[in-house]
């Protein structure tokens, strides 16, 4: 990305605003009731981080590299120093954007990066950290495409958010599709299989989404986009945008990781290195 364009993404960001999604899909304005702060700078070998997830038992997150970067998770501490590295030389990045835990054996990576709606062969790996040889791989396709690439006014086959609930695996579409279409929500089960993924749900956000997160109770459901965070009241054991409640606006960048760290806070990472506390007042 040039200067230039970099500039006007910034921009653009920064100037974005709630309006949008509060008229049209349901969010009231929130901003006020939450403190961001900076927190935090990650670890140089962290140069693109691209995926976050939280480690409770230790207080410190799982990272990794964007597209094209080595097959490592860096294990790194609330203010962004490394901890660790757990290099995974059996796996390959072609396209890691996000990361999902779902308890202590096991990490979800997402080689789900599709910008170009034309791969067909998008996977998530389930990882054992404590024996990183042991993993599996989790293939799926979305049942409704058709041609790959995907035409401009139907590019929506491409995620950058993963998380876990119980024993299932949720994506939400990024969205590249011009003019904007709803985003949707799949899910699939946590093991083998090649998955046929059709949306089980979709909401109007007028900006590409890069992360999503579930907090530990399961009742909230945050979903980044740049510049805004996007929160949902789960209810009911379901997983949905049915009950949507605040529209975050945060405008901190290339913003691409999200994580809870209790039911209510999440930390934020950007491409930039830098990482950012959400706290609820």
């Amino acid at each position: 990305m040039t200067s230039f364009l970099l500039f006007l993404f910034s921009l653009k960001v920064a100037l974005c605003s709630c309006h949008t999604e509060n008229k049209r899909s349901g969010f009231r304005s929130g901003r006020s009731q939450y403190a961001v702060s900076r927190v935090g700078r990650l670890a140089p070998v962290v140069n693109e981080s691209s995926g976050l997830s939280y480690r409770a038992g230790r207080n410190t997150f799982w990272t990794h590299n964007d597209s094209g970067g080595r097959p490592t998770l860096y294990e790194v501490a609330r203010d962004g120093s490394l901890v660790d590295s757990l290099p995974l030389p059996m796996l390959k990045n072609r396209d890691w954007e996000a990361l999902a835990t779902q308890d202590t054996t096991a990490v979800f990576i997402g080689d789900i990066g599709n910008n170009a709606n034309a791969r067909t062969d998008l996977r998530i790996y389930r990882v054992n950290p404590k024996q990183p040889n042991d993993f599996q791989t989790i293939p799926f396709h979305y049942a409704r495409q058709k041609s790959f690439p995907a035409s401009k006014d139907t590019r929506n086959f491409d995620s950058e958010a993963l998380f876990a609930a119980k024993d299932s695996l949720y994506l939400i579409s990024k969205n590249r599709s011009e003019p904007r279409l709803p985003v949707n929500l799949y899910g699939m089960p946590a093991q083998d299989g090649d998955h046929a993924l059709v949306p089980t749900d979709s909401i109007f956000l007028n900006r590409m989404v890069t992360d999503a997160a579930l907090s530990p109770d399961g009742q909230t459901l945050a979903v980044l986009t740049y510049g805004k965070i996007f929160l949902f009241e789960q209810k009911n054991n379901r997983i949905d945008f049915q009950h949507p409640t605040r529209c975050l606006r945060i405008p901190r960048g290339q913003t691409e990781g999200l994580a809870f760290v209790n039911n209510t806070d999440l930390v934020m990472t950007n491409e930039r290195g830098r990482m950012y506390l959400i706290r609820k007042k």
